[in-house]
């Protein structure tokens, strides 16, 4: 028997195993909504702006591992979730993603709130299509679900006119589906695998460099027995934090443009360079000619156009993180590298990762009052110095998870994607680290949060400025502090160096405009009033809290690497 296209969408999503989609409502979608209101196996979720709804269904996938689902309507519903599709491709998220459309016949048309979205996120997305063919749309939402979520994970689009929601079709929804061209690497060379490994057991400084795509395919067991077995230290980028517990002997620090100081001069002095699931972004490498300058590199990568993109390596090998390291497990001996990690840990010692304690409340101690108040947690950042403070400091181990926003650094991400992960994981903790810029960006997702009675902590750093650019403008423009300060008003100086006794109130008022919401506000100034504060806010069960920790304006993220020198050229001081 046929059944109309709204109806397969539901059969699909429920098929699919889907119990959360994160929806706002239009009127290309008003018959999708009306078929999935009328079922309880799914949970509909009603932010309140769709920038924050594609975040929120980011911070739901990468805190589970599911696929996260997204429908928003035609026009500006759809434009408005481009940058989430962006900020999924290149923190390769699992998502599927439809979008409203007008009926075939009025699209080329202007029809209103038309618009080729497909045209517009073919550079940031795995797939996408318009269906324009009823009875092809089980097997291209069934296309959608297997694409998004294996290999390198990533964000689907699937564009649907509104006649094809209302068309009677096939009925049927396939348990598999076959796409030619698209095959998975469910193997790992073995003969290069063992090429890598011989580098890495005769080298004598050799360092494990591991990324994001650790924690995407959930090796993180075995790379911490590897290394363990291996006695090999191990360095991560900022989205691989956590691919070890931060308390392992062997873990250094983060390396990049304000990673450690030990874990860069790790990768600048070691011998062999063992990279799993990192692309080698500028951010890591700095200045190409000058990255591991003395090491042979093995990179072990599921994406094989990652593989020599960025930094040319002598080892190649395409295969998924879990495969390789079950491999390696089978052959890993251990190496003598004691007085290679003595020179690493001379290095901890000669520039600590440590900010000035005689100077009042730092964001430092903000953060170790969060190591010490969760045991278990899901830490979710924004973008921006507060985002690198979390990345240096927080301790993450194998009862937490950290997320943020890598390849775009979107701005705005940190509230609704902790939204989503408390969705997704509702006995879990889970604390959004956030700037006051980036908390405003879409601060209307409090309103999501407090109807949907979700208890995330906010520990909101507010220094009056969108801090990360007014530091490079303090350091190499002169403090000329163009469009950063955010007290900023019309009667001010317009060459302002920097905060003094005539500067006007900040606005927002951060502890009423929670209240406003129906959520709790609190506002800490004092090291001592730290620990109280989360304490308070952990008790909190029916709503979210925001802490506003009031922090020095002047404070800036050490080390720091200029962008396109060595990263070995740190600022230190």
């Amino acid at each position: 028997m046929d059944i109309t296209g709204r109806k397969l969408f539901v059969k699909a999503l429920q098929e699919e195993g889907v119990t959360t989609i994160f929806g706002y409502p239009g009127g290309m979608v008003t018959d999708l909504l009306d078929e999935l209101y009328k079922q309880d196996e799914i949970d509909i979720v009603l932010p309140r702006h769709e920038q924050g709804l594609i975040h929120e269904a980011e911070g739901y996938a990468k805190s589970t591992g599911k696929v996260g689902v997204c429908l928003v309507t035609s026009g500006p519903g759809a434009t408005n979730i481009i940058t989430g599709l962006a900020d999924a491709h290149y923190d390769n998220i699992p998502l599927v993603c439809f979008t409203g459309q007008v009926p075939l016949p009025l699209i080329g048309n202007d029809a209103f709130q038309e618009v080729d979205i497909v045209g517009m996120t073919r550079s940031v997305t795995k797939y996408g299509v318009t269906v324009r063919d009823r009875k092809d749309l089980g097997k291209i939402i069934k296309m959608a679900f297997h694409i998004a979520a294996t290999g390198k994970p990533g964000p689907v689009l699937i564009d649907l006119p509104k006649d094809i929601q209302l068309e009677s079709g096939p009925a049927e929804y396939p348990q598999s589906v076959s796409i030619r061209g698209y095959k998975m690497n469910e193997s790992v060379h073995v003969g290069q695998l063992k090429k890598a490994y011989k580098l890495l057991k005769a080298a004598k400084k050799p360092l494990i460099l591991a990324g994001g795509g650790i924690n995407i395919a959930r090796a993180n067991e075995k790379l911490t027995a590897f290394a363990q077995k291996m006695q090999v230290p191990v360095v991560t980028t900022i989205m691989g934090k956590g691919a070890i517990p931060a308390n392992h002997e062997l873990y250094i620090g983060n390396s990049g443009m304000h990673g450690k100081y030990a874990a860069n001069m790790a990768v600048s002095e070691c011998d062999v360079l063992f990279s799993i699931g990192t692309r080698f972004n500028d951010r890591i490498t700095g200045d190409l000619n000058e990255f591991a300058p003395k090491a042979k590199i093995v990179h072990i990568d599921i994406d094989t156009a990652a593989i020599s993109r960025n930094v040319v390596v002598d080892v190649p090998i395409v295969a998924d993180a879990n495969l390789a390291l079950e491999k390696l497990l089978e052959w890993a001996e251990p190496k003598k590298t004691g007085s290679w990690m003595k020179e690493i840990a001379e290095w901890d010692r000669e520039n600590p990762l440590e900010m000035r304690r005689d100077k009042g409340m730092t964001p430092q101690m903000i953060m170790e009052a969060v190591n010490e108040a969760f045991e278990e947690a899901i830490l979710v950042t924004d973008v921006g110095q507060h985002q690198m403070w979390a990345a240096q400091y927080l301790e993450i181990t194998e009862k937490k998870q950290f997320i943020t926003s890598g390849g775009l650094g979107t701005m705005g991400f940190g509230f609704p994607a902790a939204i989503g992960a408390k969705i997704g994981n509702p006995d879990t903790p889970v604390v959004c680290i956030s700037g006051d810029g980036g908390m405003q960006m879409n601060i209307q997702e409090m309103a999501t949060a407090v109807v949907q009675g979700l208890p995330v902590i906010v520990c909101l750093f507010n220094n009056y400025y969108l801090g990360m650019v007014r530091q490079m403008q303090q350091l190499f423009y002169g403090k000329r502090y163009a469009l950063t300060c955010l007290r900023k008003r019309k009667s001010c100086a317009a060459d302002c160096k920097g905060p003094n006794e005539s500067c006007p109130k900040y606005t927002p008022d951060f502890v009423k405009l929670a209240e406003s919401y129906g959520a709790y506000g609190m506002r800490v100034k004092r090291q001592e009033d730290i620990k109280p504060a989360l304490e308070a806010a952990v008790k909190n069960t029916d709503a979210p809290t925001i802490i506003e920790f009031m922090i020095a304006t002047d404070e800036i993220v050490l080390p720091m690497v200029k962008g396109g020198n060595a990263m070995s050229q740190m600022i230190l001081k």
